[in-house]
């Protein structure tokens, strides 16, 4: 309530008149944000009320708030780590119901969701979006730091390690880090030995279903991916990417020490072996050391006679991949530069 005083004024023959003093405008306004003090700390409450009563399930760890009970418990795994829901075919254990449908999809072969343009078919729909934006060309999401562009969030921040150096997946046998978790769950194959994923044609077992289809292609001769600028094809759409960087010059990973650039991470991490003469990859028959584990590879097979590139032509077999295509040029007459 406003405060007011009351004035008495001597009027002619002894008549007192009482006035009421209009209150000042500090003593309005104190008592106008006084009331609207009081209508915050009431609606804060009615939606404090509100809020427990459209989301009445409050998570102890985080403060979050849920609405549906089974939303809830789903939620609650994510801070206990608990998996409940285990594949029958392969053990794998998944915390979510709707995770493991997904999964089993692997085993079944399902993929139920298909694109429109090209016919090509996923297991997610979430996949299947992701897709079509290939057909659309939207790319929404930008480098603040280079400029490239992505089409989904999740893309743009893994991009965004590239510049910060961050590689959170750990493995724990050997401390080798990485960007992506799947790269970390191939990478601990090596170690398990798994390679649950078999090629039907010539057997040869892989240890993810990627690579698996990856190397089919090899027998049916696909490739998908072609580039439109000089029509070149590839099995992978990734390779595609990086062919199309020969085209426009661009090479995004630099050296900090040297300044050189190349187009692939992989080179850049390899080229840093010379500044810090790092050779982490030993041969266990010679002893010699190899900055990568691809080029240890190579020379394991002048020990063990390896040639398993052949030329289908006349049969001629090779250490190295970029050896047979130079051979191939001689049967076929072309003539040109190849990229090894």
């Amino acid at each position: 309530m406003l405060r007011t005083k009351v004035k008495e004024v001597q009027c002619p023959k002894n008549l007192k008149i009482a006035f009421i003093e209009e209150p000042e405008d500090h003593q309005i306004k104190e008592e106008q944000e006084d009331l609207k003090h009081q209508q915050i700390k009431v609606e804060e409450k009615e939606t404090d009320t509100c809020m427990e009563r459209r989301k009445p399930f409050s998570c102890v760890i985080c403060k979050k708030r849920l609405t549906f009970k089974s939303v809830f418990d789903a939620h609650m795994r994510t801070h206990t780590g608990e998996k409940p829901f285990s594949c029958v075919n392969c053990g794998k254990s998944f915390s979510l119901k709707q995770s493991l449908t997904e999964h089993m999809m692997i085993h079944t072969g399902e993929k139920p969701f298909t694109c429109v343009n090209c016919g090509k078919s996923f297991n997610r729909k979430r996949s299947l979006t992701h897709h079509m934006m290939i057909h659309t060309g939207d790319k929404s999401f930008s480098c603040v730091t280079c400029g490239k562009s992505f089409s989904g969030k999740y893309n743009l921040t893994q991009h965004m390690m590239i510049h910060t150096g961050e590689k959170p997946f750990s493995c724990v046998t050997c401390g080798k880090s990485f960007i992506r978790k799947q790269s970390l769950t191939q990478h601990m194959m090596i170690h398990t030995g798994d390679k649950s994923f078999s090629c039907v044609t010539c057997g040869k077992s892989f240890s993810g279903k990627y690579n698996l289809t990856k190397h089919m292609m090899i027998h049916t001769g696909k490739k998908p991916f072609s580039c439109v600028t000089c029509g070149k094809s590839f099995l992978q759409e990734p390779h595609l990417t990086r062919h199309m960087m020969i085209h426009t010059g661009e090479k995004p990973f630099s050296c900090v020490t040297c300044g050189k650039s190349f187009l692939q991470e992989p080179h850049l991490t390899r080229h840093m072996m010379i500044h810090t003469g790092e050779k982490s990859f030993s041969c266990v028959n010679c002893g010699k050391s190899f900055s990568g584990k691809y080029n240890l590879t190579q020379h394991m097979r002048i020990h063990t006679g390896e040639k398993q590139f052949s030329c289908v032509t006349c049969g001629k077999s090779f250490f190295q991949k970029h050896d047979l295509t130079r051979h191939v040029m001689i049967h076929t007459g072309e003539k040109q530069d190849v990229q090894p």
